[in-house]
């Protein structure tokens, strides 16, 4: 398949797209780093840190002053996992480990940016911002129509000093406008939502590195996410769940974001819960309502209906 998605509940926005059987177009980290091995460096958050000049070190190289944001140097499977701000040196001498890394702790907005690469050169970007809740967990996430023109103008000049020679989607994750990670992919939770016509500007990129996206219709959406406690086997009947969007056009799309035939604990989750489903939306309270909707149709293994976790109020309907 040449578009390589490795989650099924997101082969919907691929299904139908014309693609060359030649042209490989990555949705997963692992398959980004196999596929760009001249680029695959910069998995390397260390590498990131010291091509932006923020202070940063192995552990095992203590740093100068506290706080500082501790992490693993190589991630692949992502979420999170291992991350931590220490706050001094008494914390620094428990938890250092093989492997992290420190760096500064930056502080700002948190924010996830998509581009469309050409030899080292952004020809488009998406910015989005999640409103997170606790342990890595997050209530909803914003696609915003706007710009940021102090993130595109710095990782545009990253671009052009760091990865001249590529071309592809890049994945950023900027706090405070400095780079804190990079994928060499796009976040393909809401592909739906850049709007008509950006899945066939995708093949085009990797296929003859052009880029054809008019992006004409670019309007603001929401994937708004429901998660479950951990270490519950959960089940639902999926064949039912497209009901749900039939009864609202401002419904996108909705992901059921497990494998029901695998033990809970062999997924990749944060701390703070098991995800359920994604409800991509364009109205936010429209996402909010199927989100409750769904929660109603997931059962445990022993067919208990799951609690309905906290959220943040819905916005009101336009």
């Amino acid at each position: 398949m040449p578009i390589i998605e490795n989650d099924p509940w997101r082969q919907q926005y691929f299904d139908g797209v014309a693609c060359p059987g030649d042209v490989a177009i990555p949705t997963d980290d692992g398959d980004a780093y196999t596929l760009f091995p001249q680029h695959r460096w910069i998995y390397n958050k260390l590498l990131i840190a010291e091509s932006q000049g923020i202070g940063c070190a192995p552990h095992g190289l203590a740093p100068p002053e506290f706080p500082v944001f501790s992490k693993p140097i190589y991630n692949m499977r992502g979420m999170g996992t291992g991350s931590r701000v220490i706050r001094s040196m008494e914390q620094w001498r428990r938890r250092q480990a093989p492997g992290h890394m420190w760096m500064e702790l930056q502080t700002g907005p948190h924010v996830s940016t998509d581009a469309a690469v050409i030899d080292g050169k952004a020809v488009w970007w998406r910015h989005v911002t999640g409103e997170p809740l606790k342990g890595g967990t997050f209530d909803y996430w914003t696609v915003h129509a706007e710009a940021r023109p102090e993130i595109e103008d710095y990782c545009g000049e990253w671009l052009a000093r760091n990865l001249r020679g590529y071309t592809g989607m890049i994945n950023f994750e900027t706090i405070g406008g400095r780079i804190i990670e990079c994928h060499l992919r796009f976040s393909d939770q809401w592909p739906d939502l850049y709007g008509a016509g950006w899945v066939d500007a995708l093949v085009g990129l990797y296929g003859d590195g052009t880029w054809t996206f008019a992006d004409t219709d670019r309007r603001t959406g929401y994937s708004v996410v429901l998660f479950g406690a951990h270490g519950v086997q959960y089940s639902i009947d999926r064949e039912k769940v497209p009901e749900l969007m039939q009864a609202d056009p401002a419904i996108s799309s909705i992901q059921i974001t497990f494998h029901e035939d695998r033990p809970p604990e062999t997924h990749a989750m944060p701390p703070g819960g098991f995800r359920l489903a994604i409800v991509n939306c364009w109205d936010l309270a429209a996402g909010f309502e199927v989100r409750d909707r769904l929660t109603l149709r997931f059962w445990s293994i022993d067919h208990t209906r799951i609690p309905r976790g906290k959220r943040a109020p819905a916005a009101p309907r336009k």
